[in-house]
């Protein structure tokens, strides 16, 4: 079913990183109280997502010739990552918008540009309706826009669609006439669009990641963007998708680690052979967390590097080399991000102990959550991609999954 999106305050328009940096940590706070019990009852944070747009931090990459604060790509992912800590879902959903105002910044008309970071800026959400599921591979597209008139009609079925459900706008991945890979965009009460809540998902179960059908859906062609092209020169549009999906992780990761001291520290007991007072007094506990620890420090370098490497490729006026040091870079900060947040996840339990699995509290989310997320793409092949860059100077292939 669709699900009606209410009428919404104009957002607040953020004008620099630090102000980026200091809402984020604003809304955290806020949005951490509330993260176990939707997670439990999978209840959908649309007041959560108002607030979360309205604050400003979905318009935070809109470059400053628009309107906007084009922040630092380490400044958006330490926003997302932050954000991630408090509540994994909140993080990722707006993964998508913010993928879709860098490929209308690379590809977009003037006139789209104006029109679609205007409404960026006011506040408007924009979805997802990329993955399908059934084909050959990811980058297989069954999904078709064709020729209709002086228009296009769009007819197809996707999964995955992580936010639409929330959104104002629900960009669609699909082949033109010629085979090649455009995003329609489409109005979410445009007339053979149907969104399904049907996300089940033992993980990131508040993303509202159902099914978009498409059926005879007409899309004007002022809103249509060439996506193909991103992928045909050196850009980072794949390397801003991924360290977007490489902060969630690393947030969830924050979140483990937040709770394992908590609960060691005030509900842990020693082991009988230790012969210590208190369980954080442990030395193999302690021992096992400094481990954990390291590894989430070093995710959040790597994270923080990725970002810097996509600036200097930006800086260069996308020179290949930069870019490609860049695609390697956020590799590494995802294949990193991935393993610290499965080790801090699952190492919550086995430092603070049995009593931690109670239901009351629900820490298996931050384990169902780095799990889910972390299969958005098989990080084996993110070693795969570092080791042939450095070891034979193959550079990684273009698509949005590196």
């Amino acid at each position: 079913m669709t699900t009606a999106i209410s009428t919404e305050q104009q957002a607040h328009v953020i004008t620099s990183d630090a102000e980026a940096i200091a809402i984020a940590h604003q809304l955290a706070a806020e949005f951490a109280k509330g993260d176990s019990e939707r997670d439990q009852q999978r209840r959908l944070p649309y007041e959560e997502v108002k607030k979360f747009s309205t604050s400003g931090l979905w318009g935070i990459t809109v470059p400053k010739e628009y309107g906007g604060a084009f922040v630092s790509t380490a400044t958006l992912a330490e926003v997302i990552k932050i954000i991630s800590q408090a509540d994994p879902s909140l993080g990722q959903i707006p993964q998508n918008h913010l993928y879709m105002v860098e490929a209308i910044r690379l590809d977009g008309t003037e006139e789209q540009k104006r029109f679609f970071f205007d409404l960026v800026l006011q506040g408007k959400r924009f979805g997802n309706a990329f993955s399908e599921i059934g084909t050959k591979s990811v980058t297989d597209v069954r999904t078709r826009l064709e020729k209709s008139g002086d228009g296009y009609v769009l007819n197809g079925r996707k999964y995955y669609s992580a936010g639409a459900l929330l959104a104002h706008w629900i960009p669609v991945i699909a082949a033109n006439d010629q085979g090649k890979t455009v995003i329609a965009f489409v109005e979410r009460d445009a007339e053979g669009l149907t969104l399904l809540d049907d996300w089940t998902s033992f993980g990131q179960r508040t993303t509202a990641s159902g099914t978009t059908i498409l059926e005879n859906v007409k899309v004007k062609p002022e809103h249509v963007i060439p996506h193909y092209l991103a992928f045909e020169r050196a850009t980072p549009m794949g390397a801003v998708a991924q360290i977007i999906q490489a902060a969630v992780d690393v947030g969830i990761a924050l979140a483990a680690v937040r709770d394992t001291i908590y609960f060691v520290r005030n509900h842990t007991r020693p082991w009988v052979d230790s012969n210590l007072e208190h369980g954080y007094e442990d030395p193999l506990t302690i021992y096992n967390f400094g481990n954990v620890q390291i590894q989430v420090h070093a995710a959040e370098a790597l994270l923080r590097r990725a970002g810097e490497f996509i600036d200097e490729a930006n800086a260069s006026g996308l020179e290949e080399t930069k870019v490609v040091e860049a695609s390697i870079a956020v590799a590494e900060a995802k294949a990193l991000a991935t393993e610290a947040s499965l080790l801090a996840t699952n190492k919550l339990f086995e430092l603070a102990g049995t009593k931690s699995t109670l239901q009351e509290f629900n820490y298996d989310r931050h384990w169902r959550n780095a799990r889910a997320h972390t299969l958005h793409d098989p990080v084996r092949w993110k070693y795969y991609a570092v080791g042939n860059y450095f070891l034979n100077n193959v550079n990684p292939p273009r698509h949005p999954w590196l």
